[in-house]
């Protein structure tokens, strides 16, 4: 995550403010073991979710669960995205269930599950990762726009919400 760093800083108070809305969030195994590798080269801001100023339930989805279970700051899951959002907003209650995965949001888009899209546009490219909508003969999800950041005008800060069919 340090391509974030390429982006302008948030406005005073953005930061606490979206970590204040979420309770759980819900990464894949990758991103994990992506994390765990790259510890020490983090700064202050990528160390932890929303630079630390997050704390909440973190669910790892692995088919691998027991690998992971000593660590104490996630719980490991295997099961499939629609379950894994059901035991998250029975955490969560009235605060944000949170995807960080790109493959597990596309399976929870596939699911109709997906109630907010947040996009922050960072002048940067990264040249790999998983594509969220790199489903061929997918199909086509319209977004209406419901909030701008203020103070992330340059990433383009925008919350949108699906149009239901």
């Amino acid at each position: 995550m340090s391509w974030m760093s390429a982006a302008e800083p948030s406005a005073d108070g953005v930061t606490e403010r979206m970590a204040g809305e979420v309770a759980v969030i819900i990464s894949g195994r990758a991103g994990y073991d992506a994390a765990k590798a790259q510890q020490d080269d983090r700064d202050e801001m990528t160390s932890e979710a929303y630079g630390g100023a997050w704390s909440g339930t973190e669910f790892i989805l692995t088919h691998r669960p027991d690998e992971i279970a000593d660590d104490p700051t996630i719980i490991a899951q295997n099961c499939d995205v629609v379950e894994a959002i059901r035991r998250a907003r029975e955490i969560a209650g009235d605060r944000d269930v949170q995807i960080i995965s790109a493959d597990i949001a596309r399976q929870a888009l596939e699911h109709d599950l997906i109630d907010e899209l947040q996009v922050f546009v960072a002048p940067v490219f990264l040249g790999d990762g998983t594509r969220i909508f790199d489903v061929p003969g997918g199909r086509r999800y319209d977004w209406d726009l419901v909030e701008t950041y203020k103070g992330a005008e340059r990433s383009f800060g925008r919350t949108y919400r699906p149009k239901r069919r």
